[in-house]
């Protein structure tokens, strides 16, 4: 499978659960679903190495990165 394969799975079955999660706990079930996940991915992305926290710190406040 190639990776832009793997993120169109990855989305799709993310859609599906949101999907489910709006009908079966109304829209603030939705949102704190889609909340909680984003958070999981930023968390993961930061132990693996695939985002450096400190560089998007400095970016979001104004300041010169690299």
């Amino acid at each position: 499978m190639t990776p832009a394969m793997n993120g169109v799975v990855i989305g799709g079955a993310a859609g599906i659960a949101l999907a489910f999660a709006g009908l079966a706990f109304g829209f603030w079930g939705l949102v704190l679903v889609a909340v909680l996940g984003a958070v999981g991915a930023v968390v993961g992305a930061a132990v693996t190495g695939r985002l450096d926290l400190r560089a998007a710190f400095d970016a979001a406040r104004g300041r010169r990165v690299g």
